[in-house]
């Protein structure tokens, strides 16, 4: 054990004497400020040593270092040696124990501080899992905790140091020091017990007293008081934490040609958790939407918009809305809510055909792309205004993913600091993504980088998204169909001559009735087929695109109907099909099982 300066330990000096003989002269430790003793202080001293104490003990909200500040303080000014215990229940963020004079509670050891002439005692190491259920009748901590009252022994005799010490060494290094004076105090606070603090003198000193023992009791009250505070500071973090964690995804899904890393890092300050979110979809044909917000504000009201923005964006995502037009609907969506607050969001949407990112911001910070030779750069995203405040529409940049490359996503708690301003936090950012290799950058590098200054101190969200070659299992192909002729006959002898190739010519007949019905569909109300697409992953997905501005609905018919059961017939035969707008109309795609695959193991 360490202890500070003015140790107790005796000095000797040799003063030459005006004869030429020399003796030695006996030089005690210095008394620190204020008297050691409790019954030396006057009614005055004592205030102003306790007022200190209200300075030095519970400077922040963390338990340990709580305990440390108590040992420190009371070493050496009130004891030679000091250690303080406190329950496993209280360290797990649960309520602590009722007095009631029953069993005696776990405790972990969370302090230590002695002299340096005590340096060879042997207490439950810092950390350490003190139980002494075995020991309840015998030793005096577990007396103090299971009645909650102090223990005061001003002279120990040979067998307290059984008593006192946690083990038989430790009993006969107490013995070996010189340790012959004890007491201890319950951590008491709002009649909770919190743990204990034991105290002992050693060599010199002169033993504990009654009015040491008071002094003690005062300076435990008031430290107990500071560690109930980190107790349910701790606690509410906890939940606001957790409750954070549960309204983000557990897993990003797997999707083809893009792999998606995605890391959450919460505030330390508990009113800086509650507005980080992000999300990963895969969408029809193939296709990857990414999003990351920052709903303003803090704690369990800005946790909880959170949670019902990101359920919206999510069910829009499904719809596979292009992202400037979630993004419009994300506004409208805020603004309904009843918190009046806005948030910033930015969307991505991956296309494994041709590698590229459709992007739109809603006051985001700027997507960072990086390339495989690990050059950075920030995209120039149109910047909308944030989700609430009313202004659309929303702008979105297209641009072409670098093979090897990754396209790094983020909130602001991840460059946001107390002193500098955004632009140099951007570089700062941008600096440190180009310096990073690929998996370290993957593995979320940014949130764990040590800055100059006084560090990250918001919640931050991170996506590393890199997009990569199709796997043997993943099968891609697009045609663009001619307006004239018959798209409907050439649209089916390409997919069934995929199929076969694929050896899929199970699924060519549904296929072949499908696509007749979309082609049909683009005929008549769509401006003719354009751009076709089969993709064969898990299941097989068939996609086209045209220019119309209608989405497609299933109709009721009539028996004596000619049309009309086109999209009921896809319905039939399909697993599930669906529509959404483009920039330049729309796509409606149908999915099949695709026989002997499990749709839901992963790659």
């Amino acid at each position: 054990m360490n202890g500070g300066g003015g140790r107790a330990r005796r000095l000797t000096r040799r003063l030459a004497t005006q004869n030429g003989t020399s003796r030695q002269l006996h030089i005690r430790r210095p008394v620190p400020a204020g008297p050691p003793r409790g019954d030396r202080f006057t009614p005055e001293a004592r205030m102003r040593w306790l007022s200190e104490a209200g300075t030095r003990i519970g400077t922040t909200l963390d338990l340990e270092r709580t305990a440390q500040e108590l040992a420190g303080f009371i070493v050496p000014r009130l004891a030679d040696g000091a250690a303080v215990d406190l329950l496993e229940s209280v360290l797990r963020g649960e309520e602590g124990e009722r007095v009631t004079g029953a069993a005696v509670p776990v405790t972990r050891a969370m302090a230590v501080r002695a002299i340096e002439a005590l340096e060879g005692l042997e207490p439950s190491p810092v950390g350490e899992v003190v139980d002494h259920r075995e020991r309840r009748e015998t030793l005096l901590t577990t007396e103090c905790l299971r009645n909650g009252r102090s223990v005061l022994v001003s002279r120990m005799l040979l067998e307290d140091y059984e008593r006192v010490a946690p083990t038989p060494s430790a009993a006969v290094a107490m013995r070996r020091q010189g340790v012959h004076s004890y007491m201890a105090v319950p951590l008491i606070a709002r009649g909770v017990l919190l743990g204990s603090a034991d105290f002992v003198r050693a060599g010199d000193s002169p033993p504990f007293n009654r009015a040491d023992l008071g002094l003690a009791i005062q300076l435990a009250s008031m430290a107990a008081v500071f560690m109930d505070n980190a107790r349910l500071y701790g606690r509410e973090r906890e939940h606001v934490v957790s409750l954070q964690r549960s309204l983000l995804p557990r897993a990003t899904p797997h999707t083809p040609g893009l792999r998606v890393h995605a890391h959450y890092a919460p505030a330390v300050d508990a009113h800086g958790v509650g507005g980080d979110w992000y999300d990963v979809v895969a969408l029809p044909s193939g296709r990857t939407a990414l999003v990351v917000g920052d709903v303003t504000g803090h704690g369990l009201p800005a946790a909880a918009t959170m949670g019902r923005l990101r359920a919206v964006a999510r069910t829009l995502m499904m719809l596979d809305i292009a992202p400037d037009r979630l993004l419009a609907r994300l506004d409208l969506a805020t603004r309904d809510l009843e918190d009046d607050q806005v948030a910033t969001c930015l969307c991505a949407v991956y296309d494994p055909a041709d590698s590229s990112y459709t992007i739109a911001s809603a006051g985001h910070p700027p997507p960072l792309l990086v390339d495989a030779g690990g050059t950075a750069r920030y995209l120039d995203v149109p910047a909308g205004a944030p989700l609430g405040a009313g202004v659309i529409p929303y702008d979105p940049l297209r641009v072409r993913g670098p093979v090897g490359g990754r396209l790094v996503l983020y909130t602001d708690g991840l460059i946001k600091t107390r002193t500098d301003d955004v632009d140099v936090q951007l570089e700062g950012l941008r600096a440190s993504v180009a310096a990073m290799a690929p998996e370290q950058l993957d593995a979320g590098g940014p949130l764990a980088s040590p800055r100059a200054d006084d560090g990250r101190f918001d919640e931050a969200v991170l996506l590393v998204a890199g997009g990569h070659e199709l796997s043997p299992r993943v099968r891609l192909r697009e045609w663009d169909l001619p307006t004239d002729g018959n798209p409907a006959s050439t649209a089916r002898k390409l997919v069934t001559e995929q199929l076969a190739l694929w050896d899929l010519a199970e699924l060519a007949d549904v296929t072949e009735l499908v696509v007749s019905e979309l082609v049909g569909n683009a005929l008549r109300y769509g401006g003719g087929p354009g751009r076709l697409r089969l993709l064969c992953d898990e299941r097989l997905q068939v996609e086209l695109a045209d220019t119309g501005p209608d989405l497609p609905q299933i109709q009721h018919v009539g028996a004596s109907d000619e049309g009309g059961r086109g999209l009921q017939l896809i319905n039939l035969l399909c697993r599930r099909w669906g529509s959404c707008r483009t920039e330049t109309g729309k796509i409606v795609w149908a999915e099949q099982n695709v026989p002997g695959r499990d749709a839901g193991s992963p790659r």
